[in-house]
């Protein structure tokens, strides 16, 4: 019996010390922080990864990890059978382990775009394109085509691309597609556009939600202080009951496009483009910007006056007339720069 327990401890206490050798290195290897190429590394995983395959896309984003070894953590935690597409975002101090985790449990990081009221579209597509974070079309869409990046069943596919994208913070995963992107705003859009059009006030001469949504884009670009937002509807849509052209700056800027060299002149103004509110009546054929909810609750919900005219004063607030006369003073007072 001696014999055999001596015998034994020989064979066995050398493969116990072997196991644990191992199980202390792989206990290191699953717990050491990674060694990254800069503070964060973002990691995008696509739908139906496989270890082996984040174990790819981690060397590849100069994390090296060994991929047997990775696989092989996953499945004898079972976490192969969890892991989930999205973008994250590994930091300094991070190990295997926590990545791993991190996957499993669909921690995605998120990042944030913003578009700003009274943007272009233009200025819109440019700063989506331009975001490291979203995943670009290839080869890139033109503005042109935003309507048929508009897959749902939203009503604005069927007009032009101009102001159907609702400005907004929006918050996506790392890799999100730009197309993505696109659709969440102009389904946005539809939204606020449809639930404004339904408590709008009575009477107004908007023949449809589009129409709205443009003067609500003359609104946004007029204002320089929110509290005069609905004033400013009230003058448009005075002269629109009585055909009056509405007269707005902003409209010729936008229909010059690239022409427009940042001074508005005499010559501008009387340059007839469909953008042009001093040589056509009513309004443009489509927005001249993006429009934020203020303004397009404001456009549907005008303030009633009998003002015809205003001015800006120079201090972001607008100096407001019901006469030519009065309004003439207004400009040699404000614009001018005459004292009354």
């Amino acid at each position: 019996m001696k014999l055999l327990n001596k015998l034994l401890l020989y064979l066995v206490l050398p493969i116990v010390v072997l196991l644990g050798a191992v199980a202390a290195v792989g206990y290191q290897w699953v717990t050491r922080p990674l060694e990254l190429p800069s503070a964060k590394v973002d990691l995008l995983v696509p739908a139906g990864a496989t270890p082996a395959t984040i174990a790819r896309l981690l060397n590849q984003a100069g994390v090296q990890v060994n991929s047997g070894a990775f696989a092989m953590l996953a499945r004898a935690t079972e976490l192969d059978k969890k892991l989930k597409a999205g973008g994250y975002q590994i930091a300094r101090g991070d190990s295997v382990w926590d990545v791993l985790r991190r996957i499993a449990l669909g921690e995605v990081t998120s990042r944030q775009i913003t578009i700003v009221e009274g943007w272009t579209l233009r200025q819109v597509r440019a700063a989506i394109l331009s975001n490291p974070d979203i995943k670009k079309s290839d080869p890139p869409w033109t503005d042109q085509e935003v309507p048929r990046l508009i897959q749902g069943g939203t009503a604005l596919k069927s007009y032009p691309p101009e102001g159907l994208l609702f400005p907004d913070t929006y918050i996506f995963s790392i890799g999100t597609p730009d197309t993505e992107i696109v659709e969440r705003a102009a389904r946005t859009q539809q939204r606020v556009l449809e639930k404004a059009w339904q408590v709008r006030q009575e009477g107004l001469p908007l023949r449809s939600p589009y129409e709205a949504l443009i003067l609500a884009s003359i609104v946004e670009k007029e204002t320089g202080k929110a509290s005069d937002r609905a004033r400013i509807a009230g003058v448009f849509i005075n002269r629109l009951r009585l055909n009056m052209p509405l007269q707005t700056d902003p409209t010729v800027i936008y229909g010059l496009g690239e022409a427009y060299t940042g001074r508005l002149r005499k010559v501008d103004l009387q340059t007839d483009t469909p953008w042009n509110t001093y040589t056509r009546n009513g309004l443009p054929p489509t927005p001249i910007a993006s429009t934020g909810l203020a303004s397009l609750q404001a456009a549907l919900q005008p303030e009633k006056h009998d003002y015809l005219y205003f001015v800006a004063k120079g201090d972001g607030t607008s100096a407001f007339a019901k006469t030519l006369p009065e309004h003439n003073r207004n400009v040699a007072q404000y614009i001018l720069g005459r004292k009354p």
